[in-house]
């Protein structure tokens, strides 16, 4: 940032400066959505992402006197916000998918147990979200910012200890120099590029071959339309063929906050024959930059369908590779899904 830039940005603070938390509010308000995409990025999770950013306003309005205008507000704020989410990281267990949790479970379905009431789950994140352009990241980013929301890439990232996580994310999304990374960090040069070295093994080996943004680009919108209603149908018709026939061989489903998960098109498939569901409607959507499917059942009493689930779906070519059925109402308006629709 050109040094008048920075000088600008500093005589814009001075009210804020001088104690005028509304003023300071409207300034950082405007990198809400890249923090909050960040925050999510460290923790696998809307919710801890918002606790993560408030702490990071806060922590900036009490060192604001202290902000020397040395680096841009944005570097601060980001700085901020890394080190807001390193010590949520040490206070709590990793966020993870079933998948990483458990084995598969098979047939009978049975009793797939109790949800785990803590929260042990990545969330998926909101595509209305998605404010920030590719611009705002530097020459040594590697990810685009959807790409680096989708699920299989936050499922690599919180498999990362705290600060190579950090360094993998300002590096590799943001596009952070070294020099930068050490500097937001703490720390040295030589071990932030040890540290990215490492990284960037670990996600190397969790990461498909291809990215859902490389895939969905190649199928194109209209194509990515007719796939998802082509499931749509299938699932509401409880077809286990149909079902089968937009599944890849060795796709997987799974529906958090339950730790089981299944594996196998025939497997998944048998869904239709051997699970109770009530009646149910879906509605296409998208979440961390994938296709999804927000799922509403009936409510017998009201005569209305009530959020229940939203079902991310994951690619291979034409077909489903994943099925995350993310059973958790609550996080439909973060998604701009209402609570309930009609029949």
């Amino acid at each position: 940032m050109a040094s008048t830039d920075l000088r600008r940005e500093q005589e814009l603070l001075g009210p804020a400066r001088a104690g005028d938390e509304a003023e300071f509010g409207r300034i950082v308000e405007r990198h809400r959505a890249e923090l909050h995409a960040h925050c999510y990025r460290m923790l696998g999770s809307i919710h801890d992402a918002e606790d993560a950013l408030q702490e990071t306003f806060l922590r900036a309005w009490r060192g604001l006197a202290e902000f020397g205008g040395r680096s841009s507000l944005r570097t601060w704020l980001y700085r901020i916000a890394t080190n807001a989410c390193l010590d949520a990281i040490a206070r709590r267990p990793k966020r993870v998918l079933p998948v990483d949790y458990g084995p598969s479970a098979g047939f009978p379905l049975g009793d797939v147990g109790r949800p785990l009431v803590e929260s042990v789950w990545i969330e998926p994140y909101p595509d209305e979200s998605m404010e920030i352009a590719d611009e705002h990241a530097g020459p040594e980013a590697r990810y685009e910012q959807r790409e680096a929301v989708e699920l299989a890439f936050i499922a690599a990232v919180q498999h990362l200890p705290g600060t190579q996580r950090a360094v993998l994310i300002l590096r590799d999304v943001l596009g952070y120099s070294a020099r930068e990374t050490a500097a937001s960090l703490d720390t040295s040069v030589a071990s932030v590029n040890s540290a990215l070295q490492r990284a960037r093994a670990s996600v190397g080996e969790r990461l498909p071959e291809r990215s859902q943004q490389t895939t969905l680009r190649s199928l194109g919108d209209r194509r990515i339309r007719q796939l998802v209603e082509t499931y749509i149908d299938a699932w509401g018709s409880r077809d286990a063929d149909a079902v089968a026939a937009v599944l890849a061989e060795d796709a997987v489903f799974s529906m958090p906050p339950w730790a089981s998960w299944w594996h196998g098109r025939d497997t998944i498939a048998r869904f239709t024959q051997e699970a109770t569901c009530p009646e149910a409607r879906q509605v296409p959507t998208r979440a961390s930059g994938q296709a999804a499917v927000a799922s509403y059942v009936l409510d017998a009493d009201t005569g209305r369908f009530v959020a229940a689930a939203i079902d991310v779906l994951t690619f291979k070519g034409e077909l489903i590779k994943e099925i995350t059925a993310f059973v958790t109402p609550e996080i439909f308006p973060a998604f701009g899904l209402p609570s309930e629709i009609t029949g």
